[in-house]
């Protein structure tokens, strides 16, 4: 990175960009995998197929969230080790581990989720931010260049 100056307007579009993977990735992720897993788990008991805005709303602000986090930490280990794969792969699992680890532990010490589940969505979840960082480092290549 040829600055080490924080560029809210780079900052802002890598973001917006790099969420458009996210939002497609968490998306998939939900439908294909963890929404069959969670049916099984709550067996009937609430209706998990049923997307009304508010859900969807506040899906969007969590992939949103994910998002400003992995590009800033991105950012961050960017300035601290070079533009490099390690770079990615700290902010990546540092994002993952944050925000996807984090949820799942809660979820299940609350009784709402499974560590088998967990075991099946924190990898599918660790994998989509390792991308989302390598698609930040590519537009901040291009932007700092």
């Amino acid at each position: 990175m040829n600055t080490t100056k924080f560029n809210l307007k780079t900052f802002v579009i890598i973001t917006l960009i790099t969420s458009i993977w996210i939002h497609i990735a968490e998306v998939a992720r939900a439908m294909f995998v963890a929404f069959p897993l969670m049916e099984e788990f709550f067996a009937g008991r609430i209706p998990i197929g049923a997307m009304e805005v508010s859900n969807a709303l506040i899906w969007g602000a969590w992939d949103t969230l994910l998002t400003l986090i992995l590009v800033f930490v991105y950012w961050l280990c960017a300035v601290a080790f070079g533009q490099n794969v390690k770079a990615i792969l700290i902010s990546g699992t540092t994002t993952a581990l944050a925000t996807i680890g984090i949820f799942w532990i809660a979820s299940v010490n609350t009784g709402l989720g499974e560590w088998s589940t967990a075991a099946i969505l924190f990898p599918i979840a660790w994998a989509e931010m390792i991308i989302g960082a390598a698609i930040a480092a590519k537009l901040y290549a291009r932007a700092t260049n």
